[in-house]
């Protein structure tokens, strides 16, 4: 059976410390990498393609 004692042991955290992190640099979010406008718009093509199938084949199958 598992141990459930409750002492922590050396293993049971992940620090930043612990997986390489460094604590000095400042706090940075994704997406870190640019990107350009072809980027962009392949994004807006999908988008529509997704406001197609998700507005345009119900309004279909219904008759509007």
């Amino acid at each position: 059976m598992a141990d459930d004692s409750e002492h922590a042991t050396e293993t049971d955290h992940d620090s930043a410390a612990d997986v390489g992190h460094d604590l000095e640099a400042e706090r940075t979010t994704a997406p870190m990498s640019p990107y350009s406008a072809r980027d962009v718009a392949v994004g807006f093509v999908v988008m529509l393609v997704g406001v197609a199938v998700a507005f345009g084949i119900p309004l279909l199958t219904v008759g509007v």
